[in-house]
């Protein structure tokens, strides 16, 4: 059992560093990283045109390659710290840091006149690296708990949207007709919805007095609902924000936002300290 104490203490000391921000160090890995995944996305977009892409190809190309066997260690690193590696892997960010780091790796197999098309889609994979910035912001994660919290009220009320555009486009087909560019049920509720959401691209217009008249409580009403999905996700966030919790990361489900002083995952129950 003694020899099984120092790997214990490494992977549980790797695995505070790279899935908790807590310590210094794990705030040092993340600075790394954060930096890592800008600099990363703006090589891509660098690459994108063509005159610098021309003068500075190798440049960028070396930098890329550097980034990405940055990310290989991370993973591989992520990999080594849990006790469930498979966990990781099919988790949301397991698959983002995948997708955003074989790209480059792919270059080797795709190659030839005929997969350059391919290829240069494959390269832009890369921009999935700015999607890994969110584990590295903490009120992101608070973010995703308030939507997931108002999920349900939400739903109902993109449901009563939905239902308001539906009746409101079918009474313009009614009252505008074809001969005012409401030539259908479905494009006049695509209007509907383009003006409730105040887009008003000015494609369709109404002209009729009634038209207008209707088309204008709809505009008025828009910015009315623009406030009701802020304020859910608001009150849940409130909620939130009394609840003391930490970046403490479950080495075994990955489940973090543990409350202060946890010493067991609230998910699998698996010892966090």
């Amino acid at each position: 059992m003694d020899n099984l104490k120092p790997t214990t203490s490494w992977k549980h000391r790797l695995h505070e560093i790279i899935y908790e921000a807590d310590t210094k160090a794990g705030k040092v890995f993340d600075v790394i990283l954060l930096v890592a995944i800008i600099t990363s996305v703006l090589l891509v977009m660098l690459e994108s045109v063509s005159s610098i892409d021309d003068q500075y190809h190798d440049i960028l190309n070396i930098s890329e390659w550097v980034i990405t066997i940055l990310f290989t260690i991370e993973y591989i690193l992520r990999l080594i710290s849990i006790k469930n590696p498979l966990k990781y892997v099919f988790s949301f960010y397991g698959i983002i840091d995948l997708l955003s780091t074989i790209p480059k790796y792919l270059s080797f197999v795709l190659v030839g006149s005929h997969n350059l098309i391919a290829l240069r889609a494959l390269r832009l994979l890369r921009i999935f690296r700015i999607l890994k910035l969110a584990r590295y912001i903490g009120a992101s994660n608070k973010l995703l708990i308030a939507l997931r919290a108002s999920k349900a009220k939400i739903a109902v009320f993109i449901f009563f949207i939905v239902i308001i555009c539906v009746i409101l486009g079918t009474l313009m087909y009614m009252i505008e007709g074809e001969e005012n560019g409401f030539t259908s049920i479905p494009r006049s509720v695509y209007w509907a919805i383009v003006t409730l959401t105040t887009v008003g691209f000015g494609d369709i217009a109404p002209n009729t007095p009634i038209g207008q008249f209707i088309a204008s409580a709809i505009m008025i009403l828009g910015y009315g609902i623009i406030a009701i999905p802020t304020g859910i996700v608001s009150s849940e966030m409130t909620k939130i924000d009394k609840i003391n919790t930490n970046t403490q990361s479950c080495p075994t489900c990955l489940t973090d936002n543990h409350k202060d002083n946890a010493e067991f995952c609230y998910k699998c129950g698996s010892k966090i300290i």
